[in-house]
């Protein structure tokens, strides 16, 4: 039997509430859309992965692109039979974010349904990351993370790896015991091919949340699902990637913010191959981070002189102690 993955589960309920109010043609387009499209193809990812992502959030956004597009098309008089460029050019000027290349999605939905001809999407033109973490602020926050016992221990672990190595908020969530190595001298964590050395107090929380006992399913005949350093409420699953990053940032850690700064201050002293297999992402993203950080290098060294010859540290050799 299947294991039932609960953030994609839920997704057609969302959808039947948000349709209340909308055209029944829309709801007629919609439904297939998500159900046998975006779903069927989400769930057979799930089933190869070996830690399936949380897709809902995407799912969500994308089904939500095509709704607002077919109310788009309603305001103009057109049929998806009377689409063109022009009017993909059209949809995709009036925006003022990124959201809308999502229709891509429907449109190729669309077009394998011969609803409408077959047209081409423009990519989403790449961005530098806009919002980075302060150094000195992500370091103040790590050893805030590292040393406040009145935080609680998940988000001082979740938060410290965030700020140490950025990893997207679903590896994250789907870390596992068997991602943690001990030896008698060391720790490291795999977030990619190769393992990461990490600081003794993020080992010993990292260790705290391994030996937590887990909520069991209440079927006995169930198979238990792996154990996970960051549960949630249900039996055999991870947090949810929303969930995560709401609890992170409710105890004022930035996840987004977080995540970049960590991730520049990586690239500007990896080489992007290095950079890929250690934060486990993909080989294009790391050269772009790496292109990003190596042409702010110059600046990024010159203030980091300043402040050395001015005897002010950026909090780094304090972590490295704890």
């Amino acid at each position: 039997m299947d294991e039932r993955n609960e953030d994609l589960e839920g997704i057609p309920d969302w959808l039947e509430h948000g349709l209340a109010d909308k055209p029944a043609a829309h709801a007629n387009l919609t439904r297939p859309f998500l159900h046998w499209f975006l779903l069927r193809r989400a769930r057979q990812r799930a089933a190869h992965r070996r830690h399936p992502a949380s897709a809902d959030r995407g799912l969500r956004r994308r089904v939500s692109v095509a709704l607002d597009f077919l109310a788009w098309m309603d305001q103009r008089g057109l049929a998806l039979a009377d689409l063109a460029v022009q009017h993909i050019d059209d949809w995709i000027a009036g925006a003022t974010s990124q959201r809308r290349y999502l229709i891509r999605y429907f449109l190729k939905w669309t077009t394998s349904r011969r609803l409408t001809r077959e047209m081409t999407v423009p990519s989403i033109p790449s961005q530098e990351p806009q919002d980075l973490l302060d150094d000195d602020d992500r370091w103040r926050l790590l050893q805030r993370c590292l040393t406040d016992d009145a935080l609680p221990t998940d988000v001082r672990a979740g938060g410290a790896i965030t700020l140490l190595f950025g990893p997207s908020t679903e590896r994250l969530c789907h870390l596992t015991p068997e991602k943690l190595k001990f030896d008698d001298k060391h720790a490291h964590l795999v977030l990619g091919r190769h393992p990461v050395l990490l600081p003794p107090r993020l080992a010993e929380l990292l260790r705290q949340l391994a030996e937590l006992p887990q909520l069991r399913p209440q079927l006995s005949r169930a198979q238990p699902g792996p154990q996970w350093l960051f549960p949630s409420m249900f039996p055999g699953k991870p947090i949810a990637t929303h969930g995560m990053t709401q609890k992170l940032n409710r105890h004022g850690i930035p996840v987004p913010t977080a995540r970049n700064g960590a991730l520049a201050a990586l690239a500007a002293d990896l080489p992007s191959p290095i950079l890929a297999d250690v934060t486990g992402m993909p080989r294009h993203t790391a050269l772009l981070w790496v292109a990003y950080a190596r042409r702010d290098r110059a600046e990024y060294l010159a203030a980091r002189a300043e402040d050395e010859a001015a005897g002010r540290g950026d909090g780094r050799e304090t972590v490295e102690r704890l």
